[in-house]
């Protein structure tokens, strides 16, 4: 497992957010948390990322015990999610988007020349189907292709397990299958994926595994096929008349 999290709880006051959650993630794999608003969903990343320290639990990441470290230390690590990714700079043009977090990972003086840096800024353009827009300004690109920047800002920060917060959220269907290919093409080439998400299709069509939560507590874990098909994720989330592949 590249990453696990162990008996993870966390509480604000009287409310459990977050209640002995445990659960592993395959390196190479694509990863799904699901659940209804106020799951617990977005407090786990929180703490797996380091926002939050858990008040119960271990979080490992490729074998190292990452408790209580800070997001800045975790992300240096390689483990790196979007919503910790400052958004676009809308006034600067798209590839200067890419070259600032490189140059904060790296810098000139760790070893990357601009020349270097421009290069590689392309080729992630490139991967996430952005090349053409490399010189527009941020603010020109869509609500598609601005998630898709936001996926290629961070993979300019060269990470091993990258954590989606919604990546298909607001998009159109056709947006949502542009970002379905960019999420596969990110496991294609060796980087873990977990991913929140509500739309059911964007999950039953990337996931290979999926945890389901409720009221913060882990309901169910397996395939999309099980999960599609798990009484209790129907009644807690998914609703009676769903079925996988619908």
């Amino acid at each position: 497992m590249i990453l696990e999290a162990n008996n993870i709880t966390k509480r604000f006051g009287g409310l459990v957010a977050v209640d002995d959650v445990t659960f592993g993630v395959r390196e190479r794999e694509i990863f799904g948390i699901i659940g209804p608003n106020g799951a617990g969903k977005t407090t786990l990343f929180n703490v797996i990322t380091g926002f939050y320290k858990p008040d119960k639990g271990r979080i490992i990441f490729q074998g190292n015990d990452i408790t209580g470290k800070k997001p800045n230390e975790i992300a240096k690590m390689g483990l790196l999610r979007t919503w910790q990714i400052v958004r676009p700079f809308l006034g600067m043009k798209v590839i200067d988007n890419l070259l600032v977090p490189m140059y904060v990972k790296k810098g000139i003086i760790g070893g990357i020349t601009e020349r270097e840096a421009i290069e590689r800024a392309n080729e992630i353009l490139e991967f996430v189907g952005l090349s053409h827009r490399r010189d527009f300004l941020a603010e020109a690109l869509p609500q598609g292709e601005r998630k898709r920047l936001e996926i290629a800002r961070a993979l300019a920060s060269e990470p091993k397990l990258l954590m989606l917060d919604e990546p298909a959220g607001g998009l159109t269907p056709t947006e949502m299958d542009e970002v379905m290919d960019v999420v596969r093409k990110l496991r294609e080439s060796g980087i873990t994926v977990v991913v929140i998400e509500h739309n059911m299709r964007v999950v039953m069509g990337i996931c290979e595994r999926i945890m389901a939560l409720n009221f913060g507590r882990k309901i169910a874990e397996g395939t999309p096929e099980e999960i599609g098909r798990n009484e209790e994720v129907i009644k807690a989330y998914l609703g009676e008349r769903f079925h996988v592949g619908g």
